[in-house]
C-alpha cells in the first residue's frame, strides 16, 4: 500500500519516537544506501498453502496469492519472527555493528543469512530491495498515521510499487498488544504457535510481569528514570507513547514524568536537558536506551551524570525503547527492571 502519509513524520517526530534514536542517527536518517549485504537464509518454517491474507494495524488488509516467503522487514520485526521459526530474506535497520556483530536490534537473528538493504534507519537500498523479488515489506509505525518505520521517505512510493506492505502498531498501547499482534503475524505466517517452546516463552513473560508488578508493589517509593545519551543532549522519555513504558506503568512502576510542556517542543515524547540540566529530576534508578545510535552509560564523560545518586549507587540498567516483539526477548526486560526494583536504595 502507499506510503504518502510518511511524510507527516518531521525529523524531529522521527527523534521522537521510542524515545530519541540520537542525533547521529536522524541526520543521518533519509536517503538509500549501499549497505553490505549477506546470503539469503533457507525458510526454517515451511510456508502453509493457499491464500494468505493479513489485516495489520492501519486497518489496511494484505491479500496474497500464497503465504509469502520472500519477506522484507525492518530489523527489529525480523528478530521477532526469527524467534517464532519464520526467516525473512532482507533487512533494513540497525543489524551489524562496526565489528560485524549484531545489532541489539538484531537479537539472535543470524545475520549472514540475510541481505542487508540499509544498516542503519531511514535507509533501504532500492535496486536491492527490488532484486529480492519482495513478496510483502513488514515493519512497524510510531505514530497515529500509519508512517512505515525507517522507509525513507523519499523512497516510500517506489517501495510501495514493488510489494505491499504491513505495519504493526508500537504507538500509544502497552508492550502486550504489539506482542498479540506479532504472534498473529507469526502464526499467519506458519509458524507453530503451539510448539512447547513458545507456549512455554509465553508462560515466561507473564511470570515476569507479575514479578514486576510485586515488586513496583513493594517499593512504590522507587522512582524510574527513562532516559537516553546524545552528545549535547540528554533526553527524559514520558511514558504515554512508549509501549515498555506504558506497561511498565501500568504494573505500578513510578517512573519520572516529565510536564506535557516540557514534552511539547519534542512531539510529546520526551524532554530535552543539557547535560548542565541533567540533575532536574530525581531518580533512584535510570533505565537507559540500548540501540547503537546512543551513547552508552559506559561511554557517558558528562560530570554532572557521574554525580547523579543512581548512577552513584550503580542503579543503572538498559532499556529497550524498540523492543523485539517476541515473548523471549521482551521478558527480559520485565526481570531486569524487577531486580533493579527489587534490590534499590533509595537515593533520590
Amino acid at each position: 500500500m502507499s506510503n504518502a502519509r510518511a511524510t507527516h513524520l518531521t525529523r524531529r517526530g522521527i527523534l521522537a519516537a521510542g524515545g530519541a534514536l540520537g542525533l547521529g542517527a536522524v541526520l543521518a536518517a533519509c536517503g538509500d544506501d549501499d549497505a553490505k549485504s549477506g546470503g539469503s537464509g533457507e525458510e526454517t518454517t515451511a510456508a502453509k498453502s493457499g491464500p494468505w491474507t493479513f489485516k495489520d494495524d492501519r486497518g489496511t488488509t494484505v491479500k496474497l496469492d500464497k503465504v509469502p516467503t520472500n519477506i522484507v522487514a525492518f530489523t527489529g520485526v525480523a528478530a521477532a519472527l526469527f524467534d517464532y521459526g519464520i526467516q525473512v530474506k532482507g533487512v533494513f535497520g540497525p543489524t551489524t555493528t562496526a565489528d560485524g556483530k549484531p545489532d541489539v536490534q538484531a537479537g539472535d537473528l543470524d545475520v549472514s543469512k540475510v541481505t542487508v538493504l540499509g544498516n542503519e534507519w531511514g535507509k533501504l537500498n532500492i535496486e536491492k530491495y527490488a532484486a529480492l523479488s519482495p513478496e510483502v515489506l513488514i515493519t512497524t509505525t510510531f505514530d497515529d498515521a500509519g508512517t512505515l518505520w525507517s522507509v525513507p521517505v523519499e523512497s516510500a512510493d517506489k517501495v510501495a510499487k514493488l510489494a505491499p506492505d504491513v505495519a504493526v502498531s508500537v504507538y500509544d498501547r502497552q508492550l502486550t498488544e504489539p506482542l498479540q499482534r506479532m504472534w498473529e503475524l507469526a502464526e499467519s505466517l506458519g509458524a507453530d504457535m503451539k510448539s512447547a517452546a513458545i507456549a512455554d516463552s509465553k508462560k515466561k513473560f507473564e511470570a515476569a510481569a507479575a514479578r514486576l508488578r510485586a515488586a513496583a508493589k513493594a517499593k512504590p517509593e522507587i522512582k524510574v528514570l527513562a532516559g537516553s545519551a546524545a552528545e549535547t543532549i540528554f533526553y527524559v522519555s514520558g511514558t504515554n507513547f512508549s509501549i515498555d513504558l506504558e506497561y511498565f506503568k501500568s504494573l505500578g512502576v513510578n517512573f519520572v514524568e516529565p510536564s506535557e510542556k516540557a514534552k511539547e517542543k519534542n512531539a510529546g515524547w520526551f524532554e530535552s536537558l543539557s547535560w548542565e540540566n541533567v540533575d532536574k529530576y530525581d531518580a533512584d534508578i535510570i533505565v537507559m536506551d540500548d540501540r547503537s545510535s546512543t551513547i552508552q552509560p559506559a561511554d557517558i564523560t558528562e560530570a554532572t551524570w557521574k554525580k547523579l545518586p543512581a548512577v552513584k549507587a550503580g542503579q543503572v540498567i538498559s532499556r529497550s525503547p524498540e523492543p523485539i516483539l517476541s515473548y523471549d526477548k521482551c521478558t527480559p526486560l520485565l526481570d531486569n527492571l524487577a531486580e533493579a526494583i527489587e534490590n534499590a536504595k533509595k537515593v533520590a
